[in-house]
This record gives structure tokens, C-alpha cells and sequence, in this order.
């Protein structure tokens, strides 16, 4: 684990886009299980994948589709959360970062880091926006 002091600005980076962290499985329960659709975006410390994926949620959030709610988990940080969070990610290996949709508490989206590193935001959150269109706007259907 890193010091706190160190991590809190990559947290910051999406709480500021009100994006609510969920540090205890309790609450990845609580968030997962509202009706909607949920995103729950699994933030690292990771530079070059994180430091994309994170911008690219910000650009992503701006569409005019998007989750009803937005939450995430600290991977290598808040543990015991991001494992609850990746229960919910049924058929992925653990990936961080990560960002997933939810339906209703049911995985209908999941964006790999596989899908990130490599990537430019501008393309990372293109491809989230398609998702949102697709999974987040109201007339979806899944």
C-alpha cells in the first residue's frame, strides 16, 4: 500500500467529478445494489493506464448519456472494497484500472486494463461514451 498522502490526488481526480469513493464492502453492496445503471471504476496507482483511464472518465461523464450513479474502488488501496467491487464483475479476471457498468447490480459493461494501457483518453473515453449510449441512456435496453 502506498501512503495516503500519495494516492489522494488520484482519488481527488474523480471524487471531483462526483464520482463517490466506496472504501468498505458494505458499501460496494449498498452502491451496487440501487436500481439503475452504476458505474464503478476501479482506480490504481498504476501511471500510464490509471493516468489515462481517469481523464477519460472525466471527458466520458460529460456525454449526454451516462450512469444514473458513479462510484469507485482504490485497487492495492481500499483491498477488501475492490475485491467486494470485482464479485460483481462475474466471468473478468481482476484488472486495475477497470471501469464497469451495472444494470440493476447485473454486469452489462467492463472495460479491461488490457482495454486502457495503450490507449489515449480522447479513444478510452470514446469508447466508455458508446457504452453509456448503449447501456445508460434512458430508452436502453439490455
Amino acid at each position: 500500500m502506498f501512503p495516503e498522502i500519495m494516492v489522494l490526488p488520484m482519488r481527488e481526480e474523480l471524487t471531483r467529478l462526483g464520482v463517490e469513493e466506496l472504501r468498505t464492502p458494505e458499501a460496494v453492496d449498498a452502491a451496487v445494489k440501487q436500481p439503475g445503471t452504476t458505474m464503478v471504476v476501479v482506480n490504481s496507482v498504476c501511471g500510464c493506464a490509471a493516468g489515462r483511464m481517469r481523464p477519460a472518465v472525466r471527458m466520458a461523464l460529460q456525454n449526454a448519456a451516462h450512469p444514473d450513479k458513479s462510484f469507485s474502488v482504490f485497487a492495492g488501496q481500499d483491498m477488501e472494497a475492490t475485491e467486494r467491487a470485482r464479485g460483481y464483475f462475474t466471468g473478468y479476471a481482476p484488472s486495475s484500472p477497470s471501469i464497469a457498468i451495472l444494470r440493476d447490480g447485473q454486469l452489462v459493461y467492463m472495460m479491461q486494463r488490457r482495454d486502457i494501457e495503450g490507449s489515449e483518453a480522447a479513444s478510452i473515453a470514446a469508447d466508455l461514451k458508446a457504452a453509456f449510449d448503449k447501456f445508460c441512456a434512458k430508452s436502453a435496453v439490455v
